[in-house]
């Protein structure tokens, strides 16, 4: 018994030492930034009265809109717009419809340009119940008119979704998905969009079947991010597409380390594209320059969703703001290199789900979160501290 003491000892120790290096070795919780955010308040629009469902956010040269509908208590809908130059007193749009159905369409996507916006609308409808997909352009008098296409040019049989809605110098991108594999619509001023799918670059071939999420303009054209399902597989690979026209598209499966990963977001930070999704078990960024591609930093943390749903990326203070679903201080996410992510608070829990649409845009140093669930939609403005410190 004496013999075996001083090595029971020293066995304790070896524990003992080891659990003092693991714990010291620990990385802290980094401290969030925590912005001033204040509610928003939207004016009801015009007509009868209901809920206001809110979908999606956008800003481009000194302008903010938001987009949605009204719902009334039989559960029917309105097109709904607003706007703002300050992002804290709103003012509500003049919604035209130019059909039956643009009558009842839900906002659901909002891209702008030279300070006017451009929104995609859909109402389920028909024999089939398949959403009936609408355009709508803001005209020079403020209102958002209606812009009708024909069924098959965003449904008909190929049809899968419609997604983002980009503008830029080149006119409209609206980034979704067919039958045959990615998809584009392509206007030169929202009046009359174009469908391109099919061809190389975006169709399904034996490599692969593509799948687009969003897109932006880009100083040689347009860019549309997504990820590619190779055949044999269950996991998918991220993928960008790259186009001068939006009519030819030119394919791209970036690097992931051997891991599962998908771009899901994507917005220009000055002369660089930054795309956010999913990396392995959790979030990551890939960079775009010049053409070239390469992997940045990996983000989330406590209260993040795995794998992750990234609800919304926008562009703030020279660098990009994510928002993830997660808790209120595990899914907001500022980089200003697309490298080094650290968290942001906000207002509101965004966790996954159907019943839930969260959106984020930003310009200069400001931010508007919007939020809908089942139980009423909200808004928030703030104007930083993005990163702690």
């Amino acid at each position: 018994m004496r013999a075996r003491r001083p090595l029971a000892v020293l066995g304790l120790a070896a524990v003992l030492l080891a659990g003092c290096r693991s714990t010291g070795h620990a990385d802290p919780a980094p401290e969030p930034a925590r912005p001033a955010w204040q509610p928003v308040t939207l004016p009801a629009p015009p007509g009868a009265s209901g809920r206001l469902l809110l979908r999606d956010a956008t800003a481009c040269a000194g302008r903010w809109f938001v987009v949605g509908a009204v719902a009334d208590a039989a559960g029917g809908t309105r097109p709904a717009a607003w706007t703002s130059v300050d992002g804290l007193a709103w003012t509500a749009l003049r919604p035209v419809p130019r059909s039956p159905y643009g009558e009842e369409n839900v906002l659901t996507a909002a891209g702008c340009r030279d300070g006017r916006l451009a929104a995609v609308g859909g109402r389920s409808g028909g024999v089939h119940g398949n959403p009936r997909i609408s355009t709508w352009r803001q005209v020079a008098d403020g209102s958002l008119v209606e812009v009708p296409a024909e069924f098959e040019v965003f449904g008909g049989p190929d049809a899968v979704n419609v997604g983002r809605i980009a503008g830029g110098p080149r006119g409209w991108l609206i980034a979704g998905n067919r039958a045959t594999g990615a998809a584009a619509w392509v206007s030169a001023d929202g009046t009359d969009f174009r469908l391109v799918s099919g061809v190389p670059g975006l169709a399904t071939e034996a490599a692969g079947r593509p799948w687009a999420a969003d897109g932006t303009a880009t100083a040689s054209g347009w860019l549309m991010v997504g990820s590619v399902l190779p055949s044999g597989r269950t996991g998918v690979d991220p993928a960008v597409w790259t186009s001068p026209d939006g009519r030819a598209w030119r394919r791209a499966v970036l690097p992931a380390a051997g891991a599962d990963a998908d771009l899901q977001r994507v917005v220009r930070v000055g002369e660089r594209a930054v795309a956010v999704g999913r990396r392995g078990d959790g979030l990551g960024a890939w960079l775009g320059d010049g053409g070239s591609w390469r992997a940045g930093g990996g983000f989330g943390g406590a209260g993040t969703a795995r794998p992750g749903r990234v609800w919304g990326l926008a562009a703030v203070a020279d660098g990009a703001l994510a928002v993830v679903a997660g808790g209120m201080t595990g899914a907001g996410w500022f980089s200003r290199d697309g490298a080094a992510w650290s968290p942001v608070a906000l207002p509101v829990a965004v966790p996954p789900g159907s019943d839930r649409t969260v959106a984020v845009a930003g310009a200069g140093e400001a931010v508007l979160l919007l939020e809908d669930n089942n139980f009423g939609a909200t808004i928030w403005s703030a104007r930083g501290p993005w990163s702690p410190g």
